[in-house]
């Protein structure tokens, strides 16, 4: 159980919380939600030991494991497994001393390790990481590459699987679903789901807080209040509480109304002063409820396109992909005016790809590119908020754009995407990633575009500021394609859907829901094609008629089965002589023995595979 005792905490002279009294149950997945700078990532600072409360306790079991998301990734050497495997300290120490001990031929050693890999469950621990980072998206041919070569998105992905690869009692992310893409988002919420520990997120993702949540956790005005159920039961609660919150402020303030007609009227008087002087009590006695106010909605919106022709931009036959190498193959895309496509598939299979194409941002291999002349395209990528020009202001930007438009009407444009006053003047070297985000979309409206690509354009934003932007764009006039993680978003705005995998774009037939059962399907084919299959599996498919067109052999089929079996448990004796101490004299000839029986392993399970497949 962790506690919360009359806890407060500040940062700086801005106190974020105050007297919070709260207790949180082992087993919890409980979501952080609040505005930016309510102190979310601070409660975590907290939890972490990294801060001290101002005022109270946190009370944390002192055996509690604690993990949680480093914010940067060194420029390592070593590998993507390897990193991941370290979020493990006593099993990497152990695979560490086993290898150090092969390179030596320190056969004592060796054996000395396997015990001790034995003991912490090491064996299957490069299998563990490797699940992981597939499970985020990382292909195997990269498990094996040094961390250093990897871009900043995929770093904060390692990262989050190191975390994940680490033992805890207690897990913090924050903004995990960041950098991923949907494919990897539905994974995580199943991983989180099969977490035993306690669990602490903080997302402006609302989907994903419905789909993993127990408790919600809402920061406001200084207070945390705790909710039971997903993010979805945490509004209706809340609205619900409103509601009566501004029931109860109305009621009291019609009896303060009566209240005060009395007392004005008969104070003065000496036969009623008794009466007077009553309710002039229990007028000092009322709770004092406060009126519900209205937190600031926001509202952004699209301008309409000046001209908007039917047929606006498409692909025919088209080859994507950068200089020699081929990403997707015979592309045909058209994208009409009030078109709202949702660009689906795993990170790295096209999907940027694919929307660069069509922005005209890289050339194609071959096929045709149709535009109309009338297209006018805003474009959103990561690299459009890195664009951003340090030391310049939001005013800045936008004068760059529209040269000799008066600066009050900029002003006015800019204070509808939240930029009012004295803040259109300031530096975005001072702005979060969220406001940096809103600014170069202010910036795309601005050019009144009848063609929106928009390529994950939720990052950093709030919860609050991604329904505006869905509402905007849901009321946009023009045609969008649209890349993103966030379902909530792609439910609210798109119609149609294109999967991008395996070098083909093409139409998917079917919501995000069967997408996601699609998906499980895949990956459940994939572990099958890439597993050896059970005995009950094997007879099962000895006994099943041969299909049209394809060979069966029971016999041959069973027998490599029985092979294989017979393999896996010679190796497992064998690791068990290995960490026997009373074998050590042995101890270099069952390391060659081991090698030699693993070598006989991996051909006979692809022989075995191999009839299977031809089963």
């Amino acid at each position: 159980m962790i506690g919360f005792r009359d806890f407060s905490l500040r940062r700086g002279e801005r106190l974020l919380l105050s007297g919070v009294d709260l207790s949180l149950h082992a087993g919890w997945r409980v979501g952080v939600v609040g505005r930016n700078g309510t102190g979310k990532s601070s409660l975590f600072a907290a939890l972490q030991g990294e801060v001290e409360p101002d005022k109270g306790d946190i009370d944390i079991p002192g055996r509690a494991r604690i993990a949680s998301v480093a914010q940067e990734t060194p420029a390592l050497d070593d590998s993507a497994l390897d990193f991941v495997l370290s979020g493990d300290a006593v099993v990497h120490a152990a695979i560490a001393a086993e290898r150090d001990a092969v390179a030596r031929e320190d056969w004592e050693a060796v054996a000395e390790a396997h015990h001790r890999l034995e003991e912490v469950g090491g064996y299957d621990a490069e299998a563990r990481a490797a699940k992981l980072l597939h499970g985020l998206g990382f292909s195997a041919d990269t498990h094996d590459r040094a961390v250093k070569t990897f871009s900043g998105g995929w770093r904060v992905r390692l990262n989050l699987a190191r975390a994940l690869m680490t033992p805890s009692d207690l897990l913090l992310l924050d903004e995990p679903t960041n950098h991923l893409d949907l494919d990897a988002v539905l994974w995580l919420e199943q991983w989180l789901l099969k977490y035993p520990g306690t669990l602490f997120v903080i997302s402006h993702d609302r989907e994903f807080l419905d789909g993993i949540c127990s408790h919600v956790l809402h920061l406001h005005s200084n207070t945390a209040k705790l909710y039971t159920g997903n993010y979805t039961d945490f509004e209706r609660q809340r609205a619900e509480q409103l509601r009566q919150q501004q029931i109860a402020f109305e009621k009291e303030q019609v009896e303060r109304a009566h209240l005060q007609k009395f007392i004005d009227r008969f104070k003065a008087k000496a036969s009623k002063a008794k009466q007077a002087q009553s309710r002039m009590k229990r007028l000092a006695k009322l709770a004092g409820t406060e009126a519900v106010r209205a937190e600031r909605s926001l509202h952004i919106d699209f301008p309409v396109p000046d001209r908007l022709p039917h047929s606006l931009l498409g692909l025919t036959h088209a080859n994507c992909g950068y200089g020699e190498r081929e990403v997707l193959h015979d592309v045909i895309f058209r994208l009409e005016a009030g078109d709202r496509i949702a660009l689906l598939g795993p990170n790295g299979a096209g999907k940027s790809t694919l929307v660069k194409t069509l922005v005209g941002e890289i050339p194609l291999l071959d096929g045709e590119r149709g535009a109309h002349p009338d297209l006018r395209i805003g474009y959103f990528a990561q690299h459009t908020v890195e664009s951003l020009r340090e030391g310049e202001t939001p005013i800045d930007h936008l004068s760059k754009l529209a040269p000799g438009v008066a600066t009050q009407q900029l002003r006015d444009f800019l204070g509808k995407w939240q930029f009012p006053g004295d803040r259109a003047f300031e530096p975005v070297d001072g702005f979060s990633g969220g406001e940096r985000a809103r600014l170069a979309l202010a910036m795309i409206a601005w050019r009144k575009p009848n063609v929106l690509l928009l390529d994950e354009p939720t990052n950093h934003l709030d919860l609050d500021m991604r329904e505006a932007l869905a509402e905007a764009l849901a009321d946009f006039d023009g045609a969008i394609v649209l890349v993103s993680h966030d379902r909530h978003m792609i439910g609210l705005v798109c119609e149609t859907f294109w999967r991008v995998a395996g070098g083909v774009a093409q139409p998917f037939d079917g919501d995000l829901d069967e997408y996601a059962v699609w998906l499980r399907t895949r990956e459940a084919d994939d572990g099958k094609a890439k597993a050896v299959p059970s005995p009950a599996a094997t007879a099962k498919a000895a006994a099943a008629p041969a299909k049209p067109g394809r060979k069966s052999n029971p016999v041959k089929l069973a027998a490599a089965e029985a092979t294989v079996a017979e393999l896996e448990a010679k190796l497992h004796a064998l690791d068990a002589d290995l960490a026997d101490p009373s074998r050590f004299a042995e101890a270099a000839m069952l390391s060659r023995e081991r090698e030699r029986l693993a070598a006989r392993l991996e051909k006979a399970e692809a022989d075995y595979l191999a009839l299977y497949e031809g089963a």
